[in-house]
């Protein structure tokens, strides 16, 4: 199954905070080839200074007088707070899943915000296992009624699902890389980039491979990996975008020219990946 994938645009404007992610322009869809020359991409937020976390975090305690998003606050310690957006499993619907231990409600507001985004949540369950309460949402385009798969619209579902969650549960700031710049309480330990990063690449049938990817979390993320890969005339087929904390973890099934990567090849794009991941980050206004 195919996915068509819009090219990501240049984003013009630093934003200082993370509401402004809904005044991104969202291009139109095309066929996501690697072989299409792509415009440099601004990154949709600036962090201050790089994200450089260690492994280990120590997790905090839950502040009492949390606002809380039709659920509740407790003192206890602070769950690992999760979004995945997956393109496989839903042919129709971009399926987005946010799991923060037992806290969540109904995630109303968040509706609300994916609403002003341009976007229906078609269909939306809770499911309840070891780690916690589920909240799953089926995502499509309001104007179209198809599933979402533009990189800039994809990310800034990632952003304003992560902002709804730092604003009405403050100590789960502490657990996201985005709590640095933008949260109640800045994460009290950080990943080592290097040993954050693992890039591998698999084969997986004839026609495709599959790269996984797992990097300290930074904003823009989806963006820029899908930049980086279609720069070296990759192609993007479909894929599944996790936080998990401090943590982003990427699976994408990629191919060249409709067939699986050759090894030399495959090795070319973890070489950039990794380098675009551990390079460190330069601000522009010191040239």
């Amino acid at each position: 199954m195919a996915v068509a994938m819009a090219s990501c645009g240049s984003i013009s404007g630093v934003y200082t905070n993370l509401n402004a992610i809904e005044k991104i322009p969202i291009s139109s869809s095309v066929l996501f080839r690697g072989s299409f020359g792509l415009d440099p991409v601004q990154r949709i937020c600036l962090v201050p200074k790089r994200l450089a976390f260690s492994e280990s975090t120590i997790i905090p305690k839950a502040s009492s007088t949390a606002a809380v998003e039709g659920g509740s606050s407790q003192d206890t310690a602070v769950p690992t707070p999760k979004v995945i957006i997956d393109l496989d499993s839903d042919p129709e619907t971009t399926v987005v899943e946010v799991t923060f231990g037992d806290r969540l409600g109904a995630l109303l507001d968040t509706m609300t915000a994916l609403k002003n985004l341009g976007l229906n949540v078609v269909k939306a369950n809770v499911y309840l296992d070891s780690s916690g309460k589920h909240n799953k949402l089926c995502i499509t385009h309001a104007s179209t009624g198809r599933k979402v798969e533009d990189p800039e619209l994809l990310e800034a579902i990632r952003l304003t699902i992560i902002n709804n969650l730092m604003e009405f549960h403050p100590e789960s700031s502490s657990q996201l890389a985005m709590g640095e710049a933008f949260g109640a309480f800045q994460p009290s330990q950080k990943l080592d980039v290097d040993i954050a990063t693992h890039i591998h690449v698999y084969d997986d049938g004839p026609e495709r491979s599959l790269l996984c990817v797992e990097a300290a979390d930074r904003p823009g993320l989806i963006v820029d990996l899908v930049k980086i890969i279609t720069e070296i005339n990759i192609d993007v087929i479909s894929g599944e975008f996790d936080t998990e904390g401090l943590l982003a973890k990427a699976k994408f099934h990629v191919s060249y020219k409709n067939k699986a990567l050759i090894k030399p090849l495959q090795q070319v794009l973890a070489n950039s990946l990794r380098y675009y991941l551990r390079r460190p980050t330069t601000n522009e206004s010191s040239f």
